[in-house]
């Protein structure tokens, strides 16, 4: 968790496995009433989700955010799109390297700090289907490894 300690929410896990995730991003969000609630209940899916740079603004698209329980007439809607709140100079930096072709932006983690819903998004290159088995190689490599040594340490 960069930039200090908050309590994780959702973290999107197929992110890592898809993209190549070169840089991040801690980023606040805009939220309505009932929606902070929900996220604190730990109600939010982050699996479709992604961000996009629009009109000088970033924007979280498709992030499932269930209704509050409690929640009257005046409950939000759940995949209605959020603003994400960054510096100039970072979405400036965002909108230069989201133009290149083969980056987006991809949500990582959702948590919270200091009472506020902290989003961190990753400026992600799509990974080819060899990068991926390549990456499962080595996991399956180093897991190995680390076994071998643990039962070596038993002796």
């Amino acid at each position: 968790m960069p930039k200090g300690e908050g309590k994780l929410i959702a973290q999107n896990k197929k992110a890592r496995h898809d993209f190549a995730v070169e840089e991040t991003y801690e980023a606040g969000l805009v939220l309505k009433g009932t929606e902070i609630k929900a996220i604190r209940g730990g109600r939010v899916n982050l699996k479709d989700s992604f961000a996009r740079v629009q009109n000088g603004e970033v924007f979280l698209h498709n992030m499932h955010i269930s209704p509050y329980e409690q929640g009257n007439r005046h409950n939000h809607e759940p995949l209605r799109t959020r603003k994400l709140l960054l510096h100039r100079k970072q979405i400036n930096k965002l909108i230069g390297d989201t133009k290149q072709e083969g980056y987006s932006l991809v949500p990582l983690k959702l948590y919270l700090k200091n009472g506020y819903a902290k989003v961190l998004i990753g400026l992600a290159r799509g990974k080819k289907k060899y990068d991926k088995r390549e990456d499962l190689k080595r996991k399956e490599a180093k897991r190995d490894v680390e076994r071998a040594f643990r039962e070596r340490q038993k002796m």
